[in-house]
């Protein structure tokens, strides 16, 4: 699905654009292009078929979840919020979904955050922020692809491991951040701002 409508506004010009691979959950696609600069070059761009999703499922004792999995593109181990892709067409029961599958949880309650973009040199991947509370426990159901250890960790340690590099992807990174800074600017109700900020300083 090559897009060449550029917008008005955009500085690069489309001339083509061509599909290089493609799986299941992305496509790679080539475009050449006319650069900002004026001179000839190309542009690789890999299109998701799903959005991402982070949830941060928040306890009255001031607690979160945390999973860790290895990740296969990085060679890394990672400690993560919930997180999984979902229709773009309907997030929230993607993120419904995730959070069971990977913690067992289900949250009566649940608070959007804005919309951010993932590595947006090269992909036109969006993500979703959500908050949940209320929740009840469950039974997990990873998928067959996830090797998954949840850990249920106070707010203020897990933001201690995002401040020491212990936590270093980037969704969940936008989630803590953003749901402390929108806890203190007042913009989350009242409860919900209350187990955010429980036992941050």
């Amino acid at each position: 699905m090559p897009r060449i409508d550029d917008p008005p506004e955009s500085p690069w010009r489309t001339h083509s654009g061509r599909q290089v691979y493609d799986n299941p959950w992305i496509t790679v696609i080539h475009y050449d292009v006319t650069t900002p600069g004026g001179s000839p070059g190309i542009y690789g761009v890999v299109h998701f078929r799903t959005a991402a999703c982070a949830i941060l499922p928040l306890f009255e004792d001031g607690t979160t979840v945390l999973v860790g999995q290895y990740r296969y593109a990085i060679r890394r181990y990672s400690w993560e919020l919930p997180e999984g892709g979902v229709d773009p067409a309907d997030p929230l029961a993607g993120a419904r979904r995730e959070l069971q599958e990977e913690t067992g949880y289900t949250a009566r309650q649940w608070h959007q955050l804005p919309d951010i973009t993932l590595s947006n040199s090269i992909t036109d991947e969006t993500g979703f922020i959500y908050l949940a509370w209320d929740l009840d426990p469950g039974t997990a159901k990873p998928e067959e692809t996830e090797a998954l250890v949840s850990r249920r960790l106070p707010m203020a340690e897990v933001l201690a491991m995002a401040r020491s590099g212990q936590i270093h992807d980037i969704l969940t990174l936008a989630t803590l951040y953003g749901a402390v800074d929108a806890a203190r600017d007042g913009r989350l109700p009242e409860p919900l701002a209350r187990l955010v900020l429980a036992g941050v300083t």
